[in-house]
């Protein structure tokens, strides 16, 4: 995967999560700013990369669409299952990433979804097994591996650009 394309998934979770509350109008100016100098380049990020944190929580709303728009991303509407799939795979790729442990994605998504979306079904019910299990358990170390093998699935799964076709160089 390309500098380029990193940043575009990046970018695209990020809106993804701000979209859900998850983050604040702030992070996603710091994608926009990580695009840029991973070599995307386009009016609408550039403006967007501009925003001061005090503007960000009021400009990001009005730039975000038209700079996702100019990338051939996309930010689906909140209640859409499409926007929930997208933010399962954010967080899936922070756990991957290490930025959030493998109990926070089960809850996290398990809180937010419950047992209503099915590609994340099988992670509420491993947030279900936690809840049962202690500290220092040797099943927590099965479950932990469950955890990262749904992640990595998820992290797979289709919805963000896939190759250099998709992402604007």
């Amino acid at each position: 995967m390309t500098s380029t394309e990193a940043a575009a998934i990046a970018l695209q979770d990020h809106a993804a999560l701000w979209s859900a509350g998850e983050i604040s109008a702030g992070e996603v100016v710091d994608a926009a700013c990580d695009a840029l100098v991973a070599g995307l380049d386009t009016p609408g990020l550039r403006m967007l990369a501009a925003c001061t944190r005090a503007e960000a929580g009021y400009d990001v709303y009005d730039l975000l669409p038209p700079a996702l728009d100019e990338l051939g991303l996309i930010l689906h509407p909140v209640a859409d299952v499409a926007a929930q799939e997208a933010v399962a795979r954010a967080l899936a790729r922070r756990v991957l990433s290490g930025e959030l442990k493998p109990w926070e994605l089960t809850f996290r998504l398990h809180q937010r979804y419950g047992h209503e979306l099915p590609l994340t079904q099988r992670l509420a019910e491993l947030d279900e097994l936690y809840a049962f299990l202690e500290d220092g358990d040797r099943a927590v170390d099965q479950v932990n591996a469950e955890v990262m093998a749904e992640a990595r699935r998820l992290a797979a799964h289709p919805g963000v650009p896939t190759g250099p076709a998709d992402i604007p160089s």
